[in-house]
């Protein structure tokens, strides 16, 4: 499948791309339940030592789809892990992604708003990370406990794998979908502000 580019995406993809052999939107959740939540598995790299100076960042993601395939798009809010708090579904994040995709299929924005959010953790010198998903699909499969079928999704899930091995550390947890509140609002704001002639992302770092 040919990724869409844009240009305010650029600077990330040079950073982060590598090369991969080919292989074979809702209401406040349960904060009780969120606390509870913890990483279905951890991932160490061999990442050098000198990464430990890193942030750690939790990541929440979601991909929207009006159609499916229909007018598409992918949200990211990106949290520093400072506590506890740091895990709630209203906990304010320190960087946020709203990105119109076109046309694309629901499988396909949610795993693009993964890609662009583990590029801009990267970007922003996370050392480790915790992704907080509502789609199992996708915490299944980077965890390789499920095969990747759809040809759509195989480079989009090899450029996630990829992405992964450059932090020190990360895990995936699929939550309820209620927990995800924040991207599932920045993948609304992208298709009605691209319907409404706005911009096609929208990326906010921090200051």
């Amino acid at each position: 499948m040919t990724r869409p580019r844009d240009p305010a995406w650029d600077s990330l993809w040079d950073s982060v791309e590598a090369a991969v052999p080919e292989r074979g939107t809702g209401a406040s959740g349960d904060r009780a339940a969120e606390r509870a939540a913890q990483p279905a598995a951890d991932h160490a790299s061999s990442t050098p030592a000198s990464a430990a100076l890193g942030l750690k960042l939790i990541v929440r993601t979601d991909g929207a789809a009006r159609g499916n395939p229909g007018p598409a798009s992918s949200g990211a809010a990106l949290i520093e892990a400072v506590g506890p708090a740091s895990r709630r579904s209203d906990a304010p994040p320190i960087a946020t992604i709203s990105e119109y995709l076109g046309i694309q299929t629901n499988n396909v924005a949610e795993y693009t708003a993964v890609t662009r959010a583990l590029a801009l953790a990267h970007e922003l010198g996370a050392r480790e990370i915790e992704m907080l998903l509502d789609s199992k699909l996708i915490v299944e499969q980077l965890h390789g406990r499920w095969r990747v079928k759809d040809a759509k999704l195989i480079p989009l899930h090899a450029e996630a794998r990829a992405s992964l091995a450059r932090f020190a550390r990360w895990s995936a947890t699929h939550v309820p979908r209620a927990q995800n509140k924040q991207a599932d609002a920045l993948c609304n704001e992208a298709i009605d502000r691209a319907q409404a002639g706005g911009e096609r992302v929208v990326v906010v770092r921090p200051k």
